[in-house]
């Protein structure tokens, strides 16, 4: 009797073994668990997206350095196709979404370049509004791929 009972037991495992290794099989075809990851995209469009705190007193200033540091460096970069500003009123937020032809000529521009860039953005915004310090606070710094 005991014996029926253990060889009972063990044939229930196995069949809950086996039912979770077909589950697991079968669910392996699911598009999303085969979907590539970031690095694999390096040679389609992706975009850019940044986003920053701008108080609504400061928002002309932000735009205004904006096309006059931003939009001329980034028109002179290889793979540039072109980017969007948005602002949002209640959180006092800026979103910057800009568009790369890849990846790979994206992450090519040196960070030391764009360093200096930002360095101009942040001098000219100083300088417009008589400030000591950058007053526009990064929030977020992301990237998003185009889905097929």
């Amino acid at each position: 009797m005991r014996f029926f009972l253990n060889l009972k037991k063990k044939i229930q495992r196995f069949c809950l073994l086996l039912i979770c290794l077909v589950a697991l099989f079968f669910q392996s075809n699911i598009p999303n668990l085969k979907a590539l990851t970031m690095d694999n995209f390096q040679g389609e469009m992706v975009t850019e997206e940044l986003r920053l705190k701008v108080p609504a007193d400061l928002k002309a200033a932000w735009l205004n350095a904006e096309k006059e540091i931003w939009e001329p460096w980034l028109s002179s970069q290889d793979g540039f196709l072109g980017r969007q500003l948005f602002w949002d009123k209640e959180k006092e937020e800026a979103l910057i979404l800009v568009n790369w032809k890849s990846k790979k000529l994206w992450k090519s521009i040196p960070i030391s370049e764009v360093n200096v860039v930002q360095q101009k953005f942040e001098d000219n915004v100083k300088a417009a509004l008589n400030v000591s310090e950058n007053p526009f606070q990064f929030i977020y710094e992301g990237e998003l791929d185009k889905q097929r």
